[in-house]
């Protein structure tokens, strides 16, 4: 209760439970340890400074149902910072985690948010000034591959592209969000497209080949979807979701595999 995605229980259902006491985790703590293992020297530093950022974002920007500043957060900032720390050994260390909160918290933000929390953490990281990632392969393949597909590339186009590919680097699941025919299922398109053109021009190359799934899960009932439980016979049918779920799993190449739900 009081955390998203969780609805209060009844009271005659809440009477036949023992409550129990909790404690809020100590983030600080938790994201401190997590860089020293993952190989950062100044971890308490920066632990604080990223716990901090999240705090001030939490009281200063606009509240919104997919705005999220929990542990969730914390931890995929933490595992972005291990993944940049890896593959980017020349950027300081302030670099990395400042770049890891950038990737993974920019893309949700409103655009009138975005000036705030760059001000955030402009004065928490002073004269921290990391080199923006080289997207011109990427970027050049999206404007081919929105031309193909009859888009015209546009800047905002791209750039929400460009956003997605860099929240698929550091999460396995997400939403996009936003109007209807405001382009959610061009970026995917577009995206999807442009990696696997990449990936079929440099086969060792970092791209990924990319195989979408689209489902649109208000074609079909929930039962349909993710299995149901016969109650005359007593055996289990799977979904369409769970079928799909299997196959990918099954295949052993490096393919990205991406289950989208859209409808």
């Amino acid at each position: 209760p009081g955390y998203a995605g969780r609805t209060e229980l009844p009271d005659n259902l809440k009477a036949l439970f023992r409550p129990m006491a909790m404690m809020i985790p100590d983030y600080a703590l938790i994201a401190e340890i997590s860089l020293f293992s993952y190989g950062f020297s100044e971890g308490r530093a920066l632990a604080q400074k990223m716990v901090a950022t999240f705090r001030l974002s939490s009281e200063q920007l606009s509240s919104q149902d997919h705005y999220d500043y929990g542990m969730r957060a914390v931890k995929t900032t933490l595992t972005a910072a291990a993944g940049l720390k890896r593959s980017r050994p020349d950027l300081s260390e302030a670099e990395l985690v400042l770049t890891a909160l950038r990737d993974v918290n920019v893309p949700k933000f409103l655009n009138e948010d975005l000036p705030l929390f760059a001000g955030i953490t402009g004065d928490l990281f002073p004269e921290v000034n990391p080199p923006q990632p080289d997207r011109t392969q990427l970027n050049g393949a999206l404007v081919a591959t929105a031309t193909k597909l009859g888009l015209q590339p546009a800047e905002v186009l791209l750039y929400k592209c460009t956003q997605m590919y860099e929240t698929v680097l550091v999460r396995h699941g997400m939403m996009l969000v936003g109007q209807p025919w405001s382009g959610k299922s061009s970026v995917i398109k577009t995206l999807s497209g442009a990696l696997t053109s990449l990936h079929a021009a440099q086969p060792e190359g970092l791209f990924p080949e990319v195989r979408v799934h689209t489902i649109n899960p208000k074609s079909i009932k929930l039962g349909q979807l993710y299995g149901a439980f016969n109650q005359m016979t007593g055996e289990w049918t799977n979904g369409i979701l769970a079928r799909v779920v299997r196959e990918c799993s099954a295949d052993p190449s490096a393919t990205n595999h991406w289950i989208v739900m859209d409808g």
